[in-house]
């Protein structure tokens, strides 16, 4: 009996492996260009062979500048075969962020979206990058897609081990400068035990990309090619376009944040869409509305399904298709995942029981390996192997999980604590309110006042007066916001979120 131990297979080859069993198959689908599943394990071989020519070695940052493309998601796996660690940055920060991330990460390559190569020139002006491949043909750097087609397409053997960084994905910058989050290879195979179960085993998914794939549909993305499914990307989230894409494409499988999912069902084109393909709406991210849940499961069927976690703690708990046909769970994060430990923890690391609001500690083989370079973050955020959230919640006697703030995003008012998701829930049951967004901002003597952003339907009649009674009858005068506004649109983080950040600065600048 032999004492050598396999080898570690990386979650890249065991994607690549089932994209082999039927290489004609449809696999990406971007635009007017379709991918079959032979072409694109070819693609990924021979951009390994070309960045390994290039210098790109096991355990070197490549960074993707890049929007959704089949390319792109190339890049990523080609690059963790050869072992190294992948960041793709968020496309909408601003230059100075993305060079500081560029600068932060070490990047050996930066690899460029043909469409954002004036943005590449601006950041390497100030931070030099040894190697810069552009997916396309351009005047500025050398064409990856060039080099790749001259190399062979035998396959790259993965270079990768279980303890090496896969990914550094970052926070999305709302809350200052963006910390990176290491995951690593193990990690990521602990991840693939935990995506989201399809019922339907019939017939292949069909995903529908309409966010970001450096945010959680590029994760999605990988479960949906390993399981022999096709993925569909759009450059970026249109309510109008997502719906004829799935009646066309007849999409089964979408990912969206909640402020997108209420824009879907909000847009006049809705009503007369074909969503009947639709198998799984998974959605999170941020807090969601159970007024608007109701609603969605009402219009679209039992095909919500929603998703609590974070880049740091992996995918915790999820709600499902049956759990939403039951209003009092909505508010609910669901149930935990096989392997994922929680406690819930007052300020002292106290473990509380059920029913206690505290911070929501987690503990599983998806945690983040730490920040990057920060130690000290990671040693505050990191205890005994248990991830500190920054989410208050509580647990209840039948095991689900409510998440009921972020500690950043609670108010700290005169007389208690007022959560804004709970106020965001009262404030969007009101029958004219589409969406609302609460948060503090500090008046001249440092105290903070509760203020709220409310999206109104078309045709509302309502006032702020109207909604300042309405939440002192229903949760008292500490709840009442000190302002209400009425912007056209809430601003949005690039990954989705509402930006509380940006609606703060816009409250402050007005006082």
């Amino acid at each position: 009996m032999s004492n050598v131990a396999p080898r570690f297979r990386s979650h890249v080859e065991y994607i690549l492996d089932a994209l082999r069993q039927n290489p004609d198959r449809e696999t990406l689908v971007y635009g007017n260009q379709r991918v079959t599943a032979g072409e694109f394990c070819a693609l990924v071989h021979r951009m390994a062979w070309a960045m390994q020519a290039q210098g790109v070695e096991r355990g070197q940052t490549v960074t993707l500048l890049s929007g959704n493309l089949p390319e792109a998601v190339a890049v990523r796996y080609a690059a963790n075969l050869i072992g190294a660690r992948v960041n793709h940055l968020y496309s909408k920060l601003a230059s100075d962020v993305q060079a500081a991330i560029v600068r932060d990460m070490e990047s050996r390559a930066l690899i460029v979206d043909v469409r954002m190569t004036d943005r590449a020139a601006e950041i390497t002006e100030s931070v030099p990058v040894k190697s810069v491949l552009v997916l396309g043909p351009t005047d500025t750097a050398e064409d990856l897609l060039a080099l790749a087609a001259a190399q062979s397409d035998e396959p790259f053997v993965s270079q990768a081990q279980p303890d090496d960084i896969c990914a550094i994905r970052h926070t999305g910058g709302t809350t200052g400068h963006p910390k990176g989050i290491c995951t690593t290879y193990r990690q990521v195979q602990a991840q693939r035990s935990a995506r989201p179960v399809d019922s339907d085993t019939a017939s292949a998914p069909r995903q529908l990309v309409a966010t970001t794939i450096a945010h959680a549909a590029g994760m999605l993305a990988d479960g949906v090619l390993e399981s022999g499914g096709t993925v569909v990307m759009l450059d970026d989230f249109e309510p109008g376009t997502v719906l004829e894409t799935i009646e066309r494409e007849r999409i089964t499988h979408l990912w969206l944040l909640p402020p997108l999912l209420y824009q879907l069902l909000d847009h006049p084109d809705m009503q007369h869409t074909d969503t009947s393909t639709l198998r799984q709406i998974l959605y999170g991210g941020c807090q969601a509305s159970p007024t608007r849940l109701a609603d969605a499961v009402r219009r679209l069927g039992p095909v919500l399904m929603q998703g609590y976690g974070q880049n740091e703690a992996g995918l915790v708990s999820t709600l499902s298709p049956d759990d939403h046909a039951h209003p009092e769970r909505l508010r609910s994060a669901g149930k935990l995942l096989d392997g994922v430990e929680v406690e819930i923890r007052d300020e002292a690391g106290n473990a509380l029981p059920d029913g206690e609001h505290g911070e929501i500690v987690v503990r599983s083989g998806m945690v983040m390996q730490g920040y990057w370079k920060q130690p000290q973050l990671t040693a505050q955020v990191l205890q005994d192997g248990w991830l500190h959230t920054g989410d208050i919640g509580f647990q209840d006697g039948d095991g689900y999980l409510t998440v009921v703030d972020r500690l950043k995003d609670m108010i700290v008012v005169v007389g208690g604590h007022v959560y804004t998701t709970e106020l965001e829930d009262l404030l969007n049951s009101h029958p004219q309110v589409l969406q609302s967004a609460v948060y503090g901002v500090r008046d001249e003597d440092r105290m903070e006042r509760v203020h709220a952003a409310v999206l109104l339907a078309p045709g509302a009649t309502t006032t702020a007066d109207e909604l300042r009674a309405m939440v002192r009858a229903e949760r008292g005068a500490m709840y009442e916001p000190a302002r209400i506004t009425f912007p056209a649109e809430l601003p949005l983080t690039d990954v989705g979120k509402p930006d509380k950040k940006e609606l703060r600065r816009r409250a402050t600048a007005h006082a």
